[in-house]
């Protein structure tokens, strides 16, 4: 038998080394079609393929502007290789075929068409038909089929666009102050490359390709221009007098360098103030700034003229005489005048008056017997919008002339009309979709009801309905107990909320209507939650807040609420959930099981909130919110410590209150690098802490205290927090490798555990860990695949630690000497679909880094799309 073996062993490793030595000649004849690919196949002869565009000697000025101005920029490599896609997709690419099919669509449609005859719905219907067809067809014959609009055209090199840009460079640099400077281009330099698939025909993998071109922009900036004096020619003395005492907000100042972008900047100041002081026929064109450069090398004497008006020798400065409100604008009666009533001096005109003037005075800057101000008349605008009580509004003037104008050449006279045209008393939103948590699919339904102008003060309400399955990990069956139990079950989620909005803050005293600028708000919240998980419990969570809102820009929103109460209620609970509840309690600490007390959560916070980007995150913008929350300081005055906790939840448990403070904080910086391209970051982090220590004493199951050996109540003292108001880290807008709420604590490494309560060696990755304190980040690449399509490249990291000294879970506890090394870390790739209106996304993130992993913690090692390593997220919207 020996010799049979050994036969065979040797008769395997040569099939083996034969099936190697084929890869191998596979692997070589697939390098050497690779290295005879090359995109310069598809240029024409005497055509160049544009390699690279580099700007050198720039020193003072902005590099990145400069680079902008080239008018042509080399195939994008990252992250697609968008010319080698291009040249996949012109292997499939047949333009007889499609010019055939393009003419065959058209007669046939044509046949059709006069087929039809008279009928034109059915003339209509093909006419739609042909154009469709024909379209996609001439799209691809345009611009290529799918797989080539995928990629990008080879761009080939054209020396007049390079002479244009370095025209434009030079143009830019002398807006800059730098007259002396010159641009040269040298474009006949041959590019160097690399290439190892050379190695496998047998040539050097060193070549130099004449067919591709390196273009370089040699700057030469010499010394920047300064200003050495500003003088001002201004022949209105009352214009004189108002841009001479505005000379402090000047954006140009002696000493500074020479920019007319700056000066571009100072023109529009200056018309600003002027606009916004009365002057209502004042324009920029009467503005002109004159720049001598003789009197000194490299100096800068600037003279600001401001000319007289076409007619006359002086600007006319303009007062409001009268306002008009029409707050039905649109509204035809006829036969019948609107009536008029007068608050303010202000003449509210309707057929029927639906609206407080009270209300709507607050939010009119424009006053009669002021001056005219272009500020005054956007804010009016802008306040009568934040209302959402109108589909639109302007605000017009009209000069009055002949007899009611004054006689004074200097002086005129304005009629102001506001026209505003309400919006639907009733508008009805519903929403419908589905989400896949957990390996479950689970339907869900929001329908919203806003009714505007309630009490006739402007007022919102709004009437929310919600009901949904979702699917949700079942932790409960990770024991032995219950060998049977689905790793998800579906949880019925039903709720209900209503929201009324004052157009005012609600404060005893009347308010000031300069506050009406900040567009002040009151809002009264009242929500109830309906959670029941099969086989586990039911819970319900009824919520009171009052708020109060403003903004202090266009941007920057402010919250303040003083009050925000929630009672907790668990109405049933299971006995086998309970007992693992009650087993993660003992065994690792979690304190899962407090959120199924009965608890009162009275508290106060306040938030900030910056935001200059759009919905659909299109801009150059920041985001940063700042939310810090006090709970439970009124405690003492109806809970008596030490605090009753039964050994079992039941739903005739006093309510139970504990004190806390949190902050957490979120900073997002949006890059737009191209129009349709993004380089986005992420920094957030919290903590959450109980104020005071709070002493507990526990029932057994008899329902009387439990007491020591001496017969002394057993007490304890805890720092206890609500269950809710805990930090977690992992999910969809988190740290994406990980499943929501399940990554940390720290490098504690969570394992499953059997009936009797001992650990397993299998990682348990279904457990929430909740946290005290919470550092994380993300970095996303966004940019454009094909139309609508989207793709992300990203990588996130993060976690969440306990603030308290932990013995049960070692690693959970944060350290400064520690915490650096247990950031988790993961990477993956994204797809949106981006409607505009909608945004739908895709994440497929893996683990690259698990400070919870025992022995090796570079998970990455261990890929795979198993649900241990691999996480998909679905969403709308964007992560962040």
């Amino acid at each position: 038998m020996k010799p049979y073996t050994l036969f065979n062993e040797a008769s395997t490793r040569g099939l083996f080394s034969g099936k190697k030595t084929r890869a191998a000649m596979g692997s070589l004849l697939l390098l050497s079609g690779l290295a005879g690919c090359s995109p310069l196949r598809l240029l024409q002869p005497g055509q160049r393929l544009l390699s690279r565009v580099k700007v050198e000697g720039v020193k003072n000025a902005d590099p990145e502007r400069l680079q902008a101005l080239t008018q042509q920029k080399p195939n994008s490599t990252f992250p697609l290789p968008k010319l080698a896609i291009y040249q996949l997709g012109r292997k499939f690419y047949n333009p007889e075929k499609l010019q055939r099919k393009l003419d065959e669509d058209r007669t046939h449609y044509n046949q059709l068409i006069q087929a039809a005859g008279t009928d034109s719905v059915q003339v209509g219907k093909l006419l739609t038909k042909r154009e469709r067809h024909t379209r996609r067809h001439q799209l691809a014959l345009d611009k290529g089929n799918a797989i080539m609009r995928i990629g990008e055209a080879p761009v080939i090199y054209d020396s007049s666009l390079t002479r244009a840009s370095a025209d434009q460079m030079a143009t830019f640099l002398k807006s800059k102050g730098f007259f002396r400077s010159s641009v040269t281009v040298t474009d006949t330099v041959p590019t160097r490359l690399f290439s190892p698939f050379r190695v496998f025909t047998f040539r050097s993998p060193f070549h130099t390709e004449p067919r591709r071109v390196t273009v370089v922009y040699h700057v030469t900036e010499n010394e920047p221009f300064h200003y050495t004096q500003l003088d001002y020619d201004i022949q209105d003395t009352a214009v004189a007098r108002r841009v001479l005492l505005s000379l402090p907000q000047s954006l140009l100042h002696v000493g500074d360098q020479y920019d007319e972008e700056a000066i571009g900047g100072e023109r529009n100041r200056i018309e600003d103030l002027l606009k916004n002081q009365g002057y209502y026929d004042f324009r920029q064109q009467y503005i002109t700034l004159e720049a001598d450069t003789s009197f000194a090398p490299t100096t800068v004497r600037l003279r600001t003229i401001v000319s007289k008006p076409t007619r006359g020798d002086y600007h006319r400065l303009y007062t409001v005489r009268r306002v008009n409100f029409i707050t039905d604008a649109g509204l035809v009666r006829f036969g019948q005048n609107r009536d008029t009533l007068i608050r303010d001096s202000i003449f509210y005109l309707a057929y029927k008056h639906k609206f407080s003037t009270r209300t709507l005075d607050r939010k009119v800057a424009v006053r009669p017997g002021e001056p005219y101000s272009q500020t005054n008349t956007q804010l009016t605008q802008r306040q009568l919008s934040n209302l959402d009580m109108f589909r639109f509004s302007t605000v017009t003037y009209r000069r009055l002339r002949g007899a009611d104008a004054p006689s004074d050449s200097t002086r005129g006279l304005l009629d102001a009309t506001i026209n505003a045209s309400p919006a639907k008393k009733y508008q009805e939103t519903s929403e419908f979709g589905g989400t896949y948590v957990a390996g479950r699919p689970g339907p869900f339904g929001n329908v919203r009801l806003k009714v505007r102008n309630v009490f006739g003060g402007a007022e919102v309400l709004e009437f929310g309905l919600r009901a949904g399955f979702e699917g949700q990990l079942n932790i409960a069956g990770q024991t032995n107990e219950s060998p049977t139990s689905s790793r998800s079950l579906l949880t019925t989620q039903l709720g209900a909320n209503v929201n009324l909005v004052l157009p005012q803050f609600l404060i005893p005293w009347r308010p000031n209507r300069y506050l009406s600028q900040y567009n002040p708000r009151t809002r009264f919240n009242a929500s109830y939650t309906y959670v029941k998980r099969p086989a586990q419990y039911t819970r319900t969570n009824v919520e009171g807040t009052l708020d109060y809102i403003w903004q202090r820009s266009t941007y920057h929103q402010y919250v303040l609420t003083p009050f925000d109460l929630s009672i907790v209620r668990t109405a049933a609970i299971t006995d086998p959930y309970f007992a693992l509840l009650q087993q993660l309690a003992l065994t690792q600490n979690t304190p899962v099981l407090r959120s199924f007390d009965n608890l009162f959560v009275p508290s106060f916070s306040a938030t900030s909130l910056y935001n200059s980007n759009d919905f659909n995150e299109t801009r150059d913008g920041h985001y940063l919110r700042l939310f810090a929350e006090v709970g439970g300081l009124t405690r003492n005055l109806y809970q008596k410590q030490p605090v009753t906790i039964s050994l079992r939840p039941d739903p005739s448990d006093r309510l139970k209150t504990y004190d806390f403070a949190k902050f957490t904080a979120d900073f997002r910086r949006y890059y737009k690098l191209t129009p349709q391209t993004f380089f986005v970051y992420r920094l957030a982090g919290g903590a959450v802490r109980s104020l005071t220590t709070t002493k507990t004493q526990q029932r057994g199951e008899n329902g009387e205290l439990l007491r020591d050996a001496n017969g002394q109540v057993v007490q304890r003292e805890e720092l206890l927090v609500p269950y809710d108001k805990y930090l977690f880290a992992g999910g969809s807008s988190s740290v994406r490798a990980w499943k929501p709420r399940r990554l940390g604590t720290g490098s504690y490494t969570q394992y499953q555990r059997d009936k009797d309560g001992n650990e397993t060696s299998e990682r348990n990755y279904d457990l929430e860990q909740p946290g005290e304190l919470l550092l994380e980040g993300n970095v996303e690449y966004r940019f454009p695949i094909y139309s609508f399509i989207k793709g992300a490249v990203f990588t996130d990291f993060g976690n969440v630690w306990s603030l308290q000294k932990d013995t049960v879970r070692p690693g959970a506890q944060f350290q400064l000497n520690k915490f650096y090394r247990q950031f988790a870390v993961g990477s993956g790739f994204g797809l949106r679909l981006d409607f505009s209106f909608l945004i739908l996304r895709l994440d497929i993130a893996t683990k690259v880094y698990d400070p919870t992993a025992p022995g090796n913690k570079w998970a990455i090692r261990r890929f795979s799309f198993a649900e241990d390593q691999t996480a998909f997220n679905l969403g709308i919207g964007y992560p962040f």
